[in-house]
């Protein structure tokens, strides 16, 4: 009697992009691209301005892609807000875990620090004005934008900023950043604002 196989489509898309170890950590080395929480529910999609502003404003989850273009998600994967990321459906599927702060301290400080640990981290392309990384660390790090709180895309081709799953406090969250000079940041950003996701293997 043939056996049949069912998998999540979720855990499928993360397993595909595959794992890379720095140091003692396993992170997954593409940014998450899923369009549902850990339980199968869905995470809305804020096509518009005013859809990702309502988000916002209410504190719920969304997510979008750059300029609401399909075609970045292939390089970028998702923007998500972080509503989404703090949701307790859990964004991170099965097997995987949403980095916090402490995780990204210890990734940059095994990377050498901050003045060094981001032209390890970014991609070999994709970078404007040549600022491409070495991608030494195996990270794949790509200038992915992000979407402020009024709907509006900034930065792609020269920034690459993620969430952490540490809240800073009621309406700021810490996420961490790589851009056009060789360091790897540290800020804290509105809530309502769309970044990138970068999970760990548990």
């Amino acid at each position: 009697m043939p056996v049949h196989h069912t998998f999540s489509i979720c855990t499928i898309v993360v397993k595909d992009l595959g794992i890379v170890r720095i140091g003692t950590q396993a992170w997954a080395v593409a940014n998450l691209n899923v369009i549902t929480f850990r339980n199968g529910d869905s995470i809305p999609e804020a096509r518009t301005s005013k859809d990702w502003v309502t988000a916002g404003e209410s504190g719920k989850p969304a997510w979008c892609y750059y300029n609401n273009n399909p075609a970045n998600g292939l390089k970028y994967g998702k923007l998500y807000n972080w509503y989404a990321v703090n949701d307790p459906r859990e964004l991170a599927p099965v097997g995987w875990t949403l980095s916090n702060a402490d995780d990204w301290a210890m990734l940059i400080n095994y990377l050498g620090g901050q003045g060094v640990a981001g032209s390890k981290m970014k991609s070999i392309s994709a970078w404007s004005e040549g600022n491409n990384g070495t991608n030494e660390a195996g990270f794949i790090g790509y200038p992915g934008g992000y979407r402020v709180e009024n709907g509006t895309f900034l930065n792609t081709a020269s920034i690459g900023i993620w969430w952490s799953s540490t809240e800073n406090n009621a309406q700021t969250a810490i996420d961490h950043y790589i851009a056009q000079s060789n360091s790897a940041g540290r800020s804290s950003s509105p809530k309502q604002r769309g970044e990138s996701v970068r999970c760990l293997r548990k």
